[in-house]
């Protein structure tokens, strides 16, 4: 069955905007989503596809959290088909083997105006790594991410879009979700 992967932005870090995964898995059957599965609680939602565009699911998402939670929180779709892409597409096979180096920012859009990540220059960063694909900055931090001032750079960025950040574990184990859906 094909599958929606929900992204949510900022909840449940450092204690501020919480929504547990108890509370994030009863909001989406109470929305009418079938075959839920809440990994982690950073808001990682799988889902059987409701026939919806990714907008509409997104819409109904923030709507609903804003309503009941009376927060806004942004969200962001990938289809199962999308997902795969992505870690398809990983421009470093190699950081597969400590995937915790890895990160993906998943993006609400492709950059209009992508100027302000070509202006980085990349060899002040070394040996970190990035690489804008299509919706998605893949960020390698051989060092981690948590010393990378290269991920703090790219995260500070006004890129006109909404980003949220994934490792390579969480990733690859939504995509195993999404296949068992």
């Amino acid at each position: 069955m094909a599958a929606q992967i929900i992204l949510l932005r900022g909840i449940n870090v450092g204690g501020h905007r919480k929504f547990s995964m108890a509370e994030q898995r009863e909001m989406m059957h109470a929305l009418g989503y079938e075959q839920v599965t809440v990994h982690l609680q950073t808001g990682n939602i799988v889902l059987a596809d409701p026939g919806t565009p990714p907008e509409e699911t997104v819409r109904a998402i923030e709507d609903r959290v804003a309503a009941d939670l009376g927060f806004r929180v942004s969200a962001m779709v990938r289809t199962r088909e999308e997902l795969a892409a992505v870690v398809a597409a990983n421009p470093y096979p190699r950081a597969t083997a400590e995937p915790k180096t890895l990160h993906v920012a998943f993006l609400s859009d492709a950059p209009a105006d992508p100027a302000p990540l070509d202006a980085l220059d990349v060899t002040s960063f070394a040996p970190d790594q990035f690489r804008l694909i299509g919706r998605e900055i893949y960020l390698w931090c051989p060092n981690g991410v948590g010393r990378s001032k290269l991920a703090g750079k790219i995260d500070g960025m006004r890129l006109g879009v909404t980003v949220t950040s994934r490792n390579w574990n969480t990733v690859t184990r939504l995509l195993a979700l999404a296949d068992s859906a």
